[in-house]
Order: C-alpha cells, then structure tokens, then sequence
C-alpha cells in the first residue's frame, strides 16, 4: 500500500505542468553567493553521481540553516541522522541509510581529502572530528550513498561525506561570531543555557602561492545528558527522602528519578593553515589542524533530600515506602581534555593529456585525551578528592592513497579510475586510580587495553557510455586486512604492576564487485541500478577494548568476522527547469553485522559488548525534490522523504530477535529546506527536520516515548532571516525547535535554540 501511493504520487508530480523539463541551470545571479574555488572536484548540485547516488550541497543551499558547527550543514540530507546532542557535542554521531547512528565505521567523512572519521572506537566515541574544520569554511559538500565506487571501502556501506573548503583567490579576511541560547526543561532541571562561537580567517594568493589561516573558537553549555534513577534497595536502614521524581524507564518501568548530570560546559578551540601551491596545471595542498577540546561536567544536580532539607549524594534512600539506592559514583564530577593533531597533503595534476594523477597522506594524532573523574561527588562527605583517570596514548592513524584517472584508454567514451590505498590505525587506553583526580594524578594502572589494525587496498572503477543512451561502470576492490598487538589487562594481585594478556592476531582477504549501468530515454529522464558488494572489517576498540571505568564496563571480540554487505540502488530522476525530482529505491543485506549494545546497571552505569547479529536487512525509498525558483520565482527548495524497512531475518544465537526492527532506526525521515530571496539583501527560510521512532535494543522492548533512554519520534521546525547590510557586512537571527519539543534520543534533543549571527568579509 505504501509503495503504491508513493509511486502514484512521484507520477503525478512529475506529470504536472510545474516541472518544465531541462538541464538544470545557474544558479540565479540575485542569489547574493560568491562564487568560489576549491582544491577537489567542482560539482553540479545537480549530478546525480556515476556510480553511487549522492546529494549536493552548494553555497545558495545553506543559506536558510542555523549553523553553528559542521553537523548543521549535513544534517538536512536525505536518508541521513547525526545525533548531536548539543552545540559542542563530541559525539555527534552519524548514520546514513541501513546504518544506524551508532554504527560509525559505516560511514566516512573527508574534508579536502582529510578523513574526519574515526576508525578507533564505535557507538558514541566513534563519532566523525567535525571539529577540525568550521562550517565557515565550507565551500561545497556531497553525499555518496553506499559502497558503489570502488575507491571506497566497505567502511562507505552506510556512505560517505565529501567536504571541500574554498581557495583564497585573493587577499580576504572574514569574521563571523555567533550567539545562541536554548530552554530546557525535563525531570528536575529546567533552566536556560547558552553558548558562543568567533571564527576569523585571512587568506590571500600571491603568484602561485595560496595561503589560509583561521581559528574557530565554540563555547556552549548544554542541557543535562543523563537522567538518573535508583536501583532497587532492601536495606531497612533506608534514609527516608523527599523530591525523588516519578517516571518510567524506556521499557515502561516505574523509576524513581534521583538525580542529572547538570550542566555541561564545553569549549573547543581550532586552528588551521592551509598553503596551497600551483605549479601549471599541478596543485599541492598542504592542510594542518589542531583541536583543544575540554569538557567540564561539575555541576550535577541532586533531586533528593533528608528529613533536615539537605541534599542527599549517596546511600539507600526511601521515599513513600519505595526504597532505592543512590550508587556513591552516579553524582560524581568529572573533566575531559583532548588535543589532536591532523596533517595533509593533497597532490593532483595530469601526467598526460589524458591521465591525471592524485595523492593524499595524512597523519592523525591524539596528543591528549584524558577524562579524570570523581570517586563521589564533592559535597558528599565521603569526599576526600579520591577518582579515576582515563588516558589514551599512542593513538591515531595513517593513510596513504594514490590514484590515476584514465580519461582515454583506447575506447570512446571509456575512463577509469585506479589507485592503491593503505590505512593504520592504533588504540590505547588505560586506567588509573587516583588520589587527586582534579590534578590528573596517577597512582596505580588498574586496567589497560588496546591493539593495531590495518587495510591495504587496490583499486579499480571502469566508466563508459557505451551508447548515447547508455552508460556502463564496473568495478572491484582488494582489500587485505590486519589486527596485531593486542592486548588486554588481567591483574594477579600478588605481582607487581599490572598483568597484561596478549591477543593473537588476524589476517583477512576479499574482493568487492561493483557494478552500475546508466540509461537516459530522454532529456530529461535518467535511470541507474548499481549494485555492489562490501566488507567492513572489524575496528580497534571492537577487537580489543576490554576495560572497567567508574560507571562502564566494555567487552571486546578479538574474533569478529567482517560484516558482508550486498547493495543494490535503482536511481530513477526527472529533471526540471532549475532542479530535479529523483527517486531511489534501495536494499542492503548484511551478515555478521557488528551490534554493540549496553545493558543499563542499578543507577545508570553499563555494560557494553560487541556482539554479531547473522543477518539484518534493509530496504528503502528515498524521495527527494531539489530546486530553485520553485513555483514562485526567488524560492529555493530542497525536500526530502525517505521510508527504510530494517529487520532481523536471521540470528542463531538468539533467534527470540529474528523479525525484530535493527536499532536507531526509523522507518521514517524528511527534511524541508525552503528559502525566499526576498531582495538582493534580504533571506527568509525555514527548515523541517522529521524522523519516526525506533528501538535502541534488539529485543524491542523500549517502547515508552518521551522519557530518558528511549529512541523517540520528533518533529523540529526552524527558522531563519539574514540580511546583507553592507557588502562587507551580514546578519541573521534563527530559531530551531521552534515548538520547543523535548524528545529523547537515549539522551535529550536540545530544546527551543535561538541564534543571532554576525558576519564581516573584507
């Protein structure tokens, strides 16, 4: 029934006398957006893509987006969810199409050839390093959906994110600050929090030498994350307390709440330099970026107090005959500090009339990543300045790719694309208890894990329009994979130091077809079906990350196989007079998928494993309606609906799942982007942002909405107007959530945000 409406409904909009047929124009000149250079390739917003399906975003699209960070410019792509929970947020993870937000290294994100993925850890620390270039800087930005192309691995099966950032043509600076401020009100906080962002660059070319230096500077606080509730107590010396509130868990169990984890105060600092040189038709780009992150979360916030009106931090409580605990560590304090490095160096040019060559390295480093936590809170009197430290060292990666273009090998209207390329990845962490948490002293090594990967590929991609008509693309990819140097803590007390256990190694081969043929029966209609296969080989922290923190407790699988995926993507579109109506309709299957699933303890601590599910599959249909001067001249338009069907069909450890909805994933998602050019100085725009609800366990059993922990519906509406006061000067106020709706995404969405922006370009 819901195909065949859609289907009814795509032909009776293509069929309307609104949609003129043709090539999709310029961009209209009153647009007010500059046009600029980047270092990649220059794309069409709308190229529907060789091999893989994509979205293009350009300039003129982003006009009506409040945007803070990086996230804010993706987030509006079809069949796409990053899940940042704040302005700020370190864990703005992200999901596109069958892959849930959670499951990280299904998706890749560069920017000007830089990966910003992170290929160590998974779930919420396996988020993309959005933070290492600013959404002030971007110039253009593409979706690929699926592992199509050969010259991505099967780390592209959910897709992949290519960001560019703009050449200085000549000598420019550009300052843009920005003011943002949310409501939040949920359990016992209700309150408003704010934050700030300034970003300045300059950048100038002289002869053939480019060069572009900016520093991004984000302070935000956030709402509280967790929300906390009791374990079940018997003890009959139970304080007896008041203010604990009632609520249900996801599950739909009574829970007394007792407590958040207050406001968290994140500051993020980036500075880049970008130097670019021309030699003829040759360019290099060099690209170095340093983060300074912390995150301070020291003000939770206790519900609960005693007979004598004091604040209770710990101990078994008991309020109208329900007795519960309050674990001493669920209210402690905690900080984090992260510095990182990334280099790059980007190489392309023709070695021929015919043949172009590119190179791309580059050297990511964690310099610092350290969280230091309380063993109580500090207005506990069991207090005595006694925690925890978490450090990573030696981490990071490599990546080294180099790939030749073919634009005549022989054949008319034949190319390919070849290339080698190699990734190294490293994680290493460890625990230390402390006497002086605060100072990040480490007294003794109580737990330590870690171990190396790699992925040595080559590649080759063949395109030909091999009529005029018909286009033809056939690829594969050779991927041989490594983990070694394993390890993982198991302490006998009675020796000295703490005892670590190595983890042998792993060897691993495949092979990955590609193929897509390509058929235009008229000007304005184009056709494509791909399919493809892929592997995603197991990451670092899935292998050997094996330790016991305050609050978690993580158990890795030195043996997980790599997930096998099978992908297929009809592509049908329709051009328009400035845009285009496209329709994909997709299916992956996926065996040995990799879960990691926490089960919640008594007071909100976890326990996390990796375990495989056999086989999930998935289908869908991606609607999507991208135009300018849509049915009202200066309107731009860029709509899309996505409904995707993820299920469990098979599982024989635990076949109970089987039929069961896979995790964090909708069945539906849209976004709206509308903007109105006004005048040549004046934008209005507004922006709908619409997902369904999910499950965030395989047994689908969280069912309650709109309480802490649960995977909710929400509906988001936003707003935005920018003015141009001045060729050097521009303004914008904003709103997001506008309803001010508060849903959960295991931990909250922001609520209303209201932002106020100011920009100056000399």
């Amino acid at each position: 029934m819901l195909s065949s409406r859609l289907v009814l409904a795509v032909s009776a909009l293509m069929s309307s006398p609104l949609w003129a047929a043709s090539e999709l124009a310029p961009v209209p000149s009153n647009y007010g957006v500059e046009e600029v250079k980047v270092w990649g390739e220059k794309r069409n917003s709308g190229d529907a893509g060789y091999t893989s399906p994509n979205s293009v975003l350009m300039p003129e699209d982003m006009l009506s987006i409040n945007a803070a960070t990086t996230e804010d410019l993706v987030k509006y792509e079809p069949s796409l969810v990053i899940r940042r929970r704040f302005i700020g947020d370190a864990n703005g993870t992200l999901g596109i199409r069958g892959s849930n937000m959670f499951q990280t290294s299904r998706s890749m994100v560069f920017a000007d050839g830089v990966p910003l993925h992170y290929f160590l850890q998974s779930r919420w620390n396996g988020a993309p390093r959005w933070t290492m270039v600013s959404a002030s800087e971007i110039a253009q930005l593409e979706v690929l959906y699926g592992p199509f192309s050969a010259e991505y691995s099967g780390n592209a099966m959910g897709g992949v994110v290519l960001i560019e950032t703009a050449i200085p043509q000549q000598q420019e600076l550009h300052i843009d600050v920005g003011y943002f401020r949310q409501d939040f009100d949920a359990y016992g906080f209700d309150d408003s929090v704010d934050g700030y962002k300034t970003f300045i660059s300059y950048g100038d070319k002289q002869g053939a030498l480019s060069y572009y230096l900016s520093y991004n500077h984000l302070q935000n606080d956030s709402q509280p994350q967790s929300f906390y509730y009791g374990g079940a107590s018997s003890n009959p010396g139970a304080t007896p307390v008041t203010g604990a509130i009632a609520g249900n868990d996801e599950r739909g169990n009574p829970q007394l709440f007792f407590g958040d984890t207050g406001i968290v105060d994140t500051g993020t600092d980036n500075f880049k330099l970008k130097l670019g040189y021309e030699m003829g038709e040759w360019i290099a780009l060099a690209n170095i970026a340093f983060e300074d992150r912390k995150s301070y979360s020291d003000a939770p916030n206790s519900y609960v107090r005693d007979a004598n009106g004091e604040l209770v931090w710990a101990g078994d409580v008991e309020q109208d005959g329900e007795a519960f605990s309050i674990p001493a560590s669920r209210l402690s304090v905690s900080e984090a500090k992260r510095q990182s490095l990334s280099l790059g160096l980007r190489l392309k040019g023709p070695l021929s009339d015919s043949v172009n060559f590119e190179a791309n390295i580059n050297q990511f480093e964690i310099l610092k990543d350290q969280t230091r936590s309380s063993t109580v809170n500090p207005n506990n009197p069991a207090f005595d300045g006694s925690g925890q430290v978490v450090d990573y060292g030696d981490t990071g990666w490599q990546t080294l790719e180099a790939k030749l273009a073919f634009d005549e090998v022989g054949v008319d209207g034949m190319s390919v694309l070849t290339g080698l390329r190699y990734e190294a990845y490293e994680l290493n962490t460890q625990v230390f208890s402390s006497s002086n948490y605060a100072a990040g002293q480490k007294d003794n090594a109580v737990d330590a894990s870690g171990g190396e990967t790699s992925l040595a590929a080559a590649f080759m991609q063949m395109n030909w329009d091999f009529a005029p008509a018909w286009d033809l693309s056939l690829g594969g990819r050779f991927e041989s994979w490594r983990s070694r140097s394993g390890y993982y803590a198991d302490d006998n007390v009675a020796t000295p130091g703490l005892d670590l256990v190595d983890v042998p190694g792993r060897e691993d081969e495949s092979f990955s077809p590609k193929f897509a043929l390509g058929f235009q029966p008229a000007e304005q209609w184009q056709l494509r079906y791909a399919i493809a296969r892929a592997y995603r080989y197991p990451i670092v922290e899935e292998l050997f990350s094996q330790f016991e923190a305050f609050n978690s407790l993580s158990e890795a699988s030195p043996e997980l196989k790599p997930e096998k995926g099978l992908h297929h993507n009809l592509m049908i579109e329709r051009g328009l007079e400035n845009g285009y109506v496209r329709v994909n309709i997709f299916r992956e299957t996926i065996q040995d998928v990799i879960e990691s699933q926490s089960t919640t303890l008594p007071g909100g601590g976890s326990v996390r494993t990796f375990v495989p599910v056999d086989v999930v599959e998935t289908q869908g249909v991606e609607l999507i309606v991208n135009a300018y001067n849509f049915m009202l001249l200066n309107l731009g338009l860029r709509f899309n609906l996505a409904w995707t069907d993820a299920e469990i069909t098979k599982n024989r450890v635990d076949p109970s799942i089987e039929g069961n909805q896979f995790t964090r994933m909708p069945k539906w998602r849209g976004n709206v982007l509308l903007t109105y050019h006004v005048s040549e100085k004046l934008d209005v725009g507004g922006s709908v942002q619409y997902a369904s609800d999910s499950y965030g366990r395989l047994d689908n059993t969280d069912r309650e909405d709109n309480v802490f922990s649960a995977q909710d519906a929400y509906l988001r509406l936003g707003f935005k107007s920018s003015y141009q006061f001045n060729p050097q000067i521009r303004g914008s106020i904003g709103i997001d959530n506008l309803l001010n709706d508060i849903d959960y995404v295991a931990h909250p969405w922001p609520g209303r945000t209201f932002y106020v922006n100011l920009s100056y370009d000399l």
